[in-house]
């Protein structure tokens, strides 16, 4: 494990505080021109998620239908109604965005697994970096706005679902990560820069409330318009 993957643990609460959680649980809000260009605007707006910390489990709801929740699982979404009954499913969901890029509708499932996995990736961070087959390494560091951040590039193992299999973290001072780097692999591998901000204790854990993802130029820096997505979140809570 590198020295920068154990700052960042520490300042996020401690391995050990993390091995001990189970759940992240959060009201969640979503904005941005994303939505709207895959034909859902509004879509996840104001749902409940559930995300698991030692497995990839994702559960957003309502989904769509009241009553409906949708439940993601890295090779697999479910759409079940109130007494659990399987209303309708999505299995190998990655092979079905084969030849998308950034302006291809999705079906309700696609956006379903597109959520799913960012919200896993987001919130099961950093315990996610220690997984087996994830591999990190301290790269060159950023300067930003008169900042400089430390950064970490992460691999991820094929038995992973992650947006981009390549990452790169910025990591400030104190620990915390502030900006992550990758390329949406469903979408083309258009290129990103997802800012994240509002830590916040719960429960021994420092969790980020805010994040607000723009497109990237070939530089590494943002392009600030238009918003691509916004993630807020409300009454997080670890179980």
């Amino acid at each position: 494990m590198s020295d920068l993957l154990n700052t960042i643990l520490d300042a996020h609460g401690g391995r050990t505080r993390w091995d001990e959680a189970d759940h992240i649980s959060a009201r969640q809000f979503f904005g941005g021109a994303l939505w709207g260009m895959k034909g859902h605007p509004g879509a996840l707006n104001d749902v409940d998620v559930t995300v698991g910390l030692h497995r990839q489990y994702v559960r957003q709801e309502p989904f769509f239908t009241p009553g409906h929740h949708v439940t993601f699982t890295g090779d697999r979404v479910t759409v079940h109604d109130t007494n659990n009954t399987l209303v309708d499913e999505l299995t190998d969901p990655r092979a079905s965005f084969t030849g998308h890029d950034l302006m291809t509708p999705w079906t309700r499932l696609q956006l379903a697994y597109f959520s799913g996995t960012a919200m896993w990736t987001y919130l099961a961070e950093p315990l996610s970096l220690t997984l087996p087959g994830v591999r990190t390494e301290e790269i060159s560091t950023w300067t930003e706005n008169g900042e400089k951040f430390r950064r970490l590039h992460v691999t991820f193992p094929a038995t992973i679902a992650t947006l981009s299999t390549e990452q790169t973290l910025y990591v400030d001072t104190s620990g915390l990560i502030r900006r992550r780097d990758y390329s949406v692999e469903i979408a083309g591998n258009t290129p990103a820069a997802h800012y994240i901000s509002g830590h916040q204790e719960v429960s021994g854990l420092i969790i980020p409330t805010t994040r607000m993802i723009y497109s990237r130029d070939e530089n590494g820096h943002k392009v600030p318009e238009p918003l691509v997505v916004s993630v807020r979140l409300e009454n997080i809570t670890v179980s």
